[in-house]
């Protein structure tokens, strides 16, 4: 009985994971004061990006992504070396 159980847990996430990965999206606005910060990112921590394959939260590939952005606290953005306000 625990054998047919486990198969049939593993064929639900095999068919509900699909549908999860297509409902990403950006990161909501959080609750402080916040801006978009590009090109500061560890690779799969953004909240978003403007463009390219990597438009949902947490899919960036690489450190650093110039289109990829996350939320900072508002005036911080300046202030951390590699940080931009705009997607280059």
């Amino acid at each position: 009985m625990k054998t047919r159980n486990l198969v049939a847990a593993a064929f639900v996430a095999a068919i509900a994971a699909p549908a999860l990965l297509s409902a990403q999206k950006p990161a909501e606005m959080p609750s402080f004061k916040a801006e978009k910060c590009y090109g500061i990112a560890k690779a799969g921590k953004n909240d978003c990006a403007s463009t390219g394959n990597n438009s949902c939260g947490g899919t960036s590939k690489r450190d650093g992504d110039k289109k990829a952005w996350v939320f900072v606290p508002e005036g911080f953005c300046d202030r951390i070396v590699g940080g931009s306000k705009t997607a280059q």
